[in-house]
């Protein structure tokens, strides 16, 4: 069996902490077993882990996630990179034929998709070993997964099982997309389960559908149509159109932490960061990025999130208002993070030229580098403010360490290895580029070296 882990969002519903490069999925704020914090991804590697099924997995993305992604669950999965946002349908397609292009995957292997952002018991991924038998005594063609409602919710989907269970799954009779509050309480009443997202099939029922939508099948002809691609749900295209689907129900903990509201019932301290509740400020809470105190007096039942990207104060049980009240406004993101570390944008402002200057905090890990870079406009001005390296500039190389300054002019090549956590301040003058064309990502800083020399000469 493969495991196919779909990542996206916009990562509005959690703003100021998540944005477009760091949705919720990679937000370090859930309490660890082995105490500290874990993001959303991360605690899905572990209990992958768990089960024994990481080397089963992959993961798709968007390619400006690709390495976050990658840090977030350690480099132990595999990450494809998707051009563009197209929907759950197209995702698993390119996934189907990544499998059956580098991973030999043949006609009767048994493919699953995931939602990345799963919150569930620690036994969950377990029960994705029973879908290939359920499918093959079943005779289905997809088997699923649902769970037992714990109240009538507008916002799941809904899953109708007709019939006795056998073998612990059941025929699906239909499908319902988040139904009003009546509807949903009729539903429970009839037995109805939420919909967990995940689905299983067969790599040539995914291939016969690729084929019936008129797409390529294979993984770099659909790679090169993808920008021309409509946006396609797999639950409106295949799932509710398939003749024989069985569900499997799960009993343990499942929840879709996508807001404040239920993220705030995962966490073990009302204040995280810097701040602190006071007064009659029950059931609120604290979560705080910045490097200044929050203060909360009298105030029940609300949440205070603040981070580079701005702050947000909302009663939690209004808090998904925020993604409408974002709109579609295009948010350059404050905080980002990738393989290599993270960046934190201080400042952005026009000098008396009219040109765009910017200063932001940079954290390069120990042993990582951030490529082979070409700057291709303005100038930036580094200063180590901590820890030591090399960095590369022209086929150059200079060691540094905290108080060292260089420049990077236009038409440049550069990159830089932390052989300690460095903390680098860098100034961006005249920059226009969204950024950096990325040349080289070898992991091996010796590789860079010499890839340097080939780009210079």
């Amino acid at each position: 069996m493969h495991i196919v882990l779909l990542c996206g969002g916009s990562g509005k519903r959690l703003w100021p902490l998540s944005n477009e490069l760091r949705s919720k999925l990679f937000i370090d704020i859930l309490p660890s077993p082995a105490g500290g914090r874990e993001s959303m991804i991360s605690r899905v590697c572990r209990q992958l882990d768990s089960s024994c099924l990481t080397d089963s997995t992959l993961i798709i993305s968007h390619q400006d996630q690709a390495n976050i992604t990658a840090r977030h669950t350690q480099g132990k999965i595999p990450v494809i990179g998707e051009p563009y946002k197209r929907g759950t349908f197209t995702a698993a397609a390119l996934a189907t034929l990544y499998l059956q292009s580098f991973r030999m995957a043949k006609d009767d292997d048994v493919i699953c998709i995931a939602p990345a952002d799963v919150f569930a018991g620690e036994d969950f991924f377990s029960n994705f070993q029973l879908l290939p038998d359920i499918l093959k005594h079943s005779q289905a063609d997809i088997a699923l997964i649902g769970t037992r409602p714990t109240h009538a919710s507008e916002q799941y989907g809904y899953i109708l099982p007709g019939g006795q269970e056998r073998n612990a799954y059941a025929p699906i009779t239909q499908f319902i997309e988040k139904p009003e509050a009546t509807i949903a309480e009729t539903l429970l009443q009839r037995g109805a389960l939420w919909n967990c997202g995940v689905y299983a099939f067969t790599v040539a029922f995914m291939i016969s559908h690729i084929k019936k939508m008129g797409l390529p099948v294979h993984y770099d002809q659909l790679s090169s149509l993808y920008e021309s691609l409509p946006e396609r749900s797999f639950d409106k295209h295949v799932a509710e159109k398939v003749q024989r689907a069985v569900v499997l129900p799960y009993k343990g903990v499942w929840q879709d932490i996508g807001s404040w509201d239920t993220l705030c019932e995962q966490l073990d301290t009302h204040v995280i960061g810097l701040g602190g509740i006071s007064g009659s400020s029950s059931d609120s809470y604290i979560i705080n990025e910045l490097p200044y105190p929050i203060q909360v007096i009298g105030v029940p039942g609300i949440i205070a999130a603040a981070s580079p990207d701005g702050i947000l104060i909302a009663n939690k049980n209004n808090s998904n208002e925020i993604k409408a009240q974002l709109g579609n406004l295009p948010l350059k993101p404050m905080y980002g993070e990738a393989t290599w570390g993270s960046y934190r944008v201080i400042e952005g402002s026009l000098d008396n030229e009219n040109t765009t200057v910017t200063t932001l905090n940079i954290t390069v890990l120990p042993g990582k580098h951030i490529g082979l870079n070409w700057h291709r406009t303005g100038c930036r001005a580094w200063t180590v403010l901590a820890g030591s390296g090399q960095v590369l500039v022209n086929g150059k190389v200079m060691q540094v360490s905290r108080g060292n300054q260089f420049a990077i002019t236009k038409e440049s090549l550069f990159s830089i290895l932390a052989e300690t956590r460095m903390v680098i301040l860098e100034v961006r003058i005249g920059v226009t580029e969204e950024k950096d064309n990325i040349l080289f990502e070898e992991e091996d800083w010796n590789v860079i070296l010499k890839s340097a020399g080939s780009f210079n000469a």
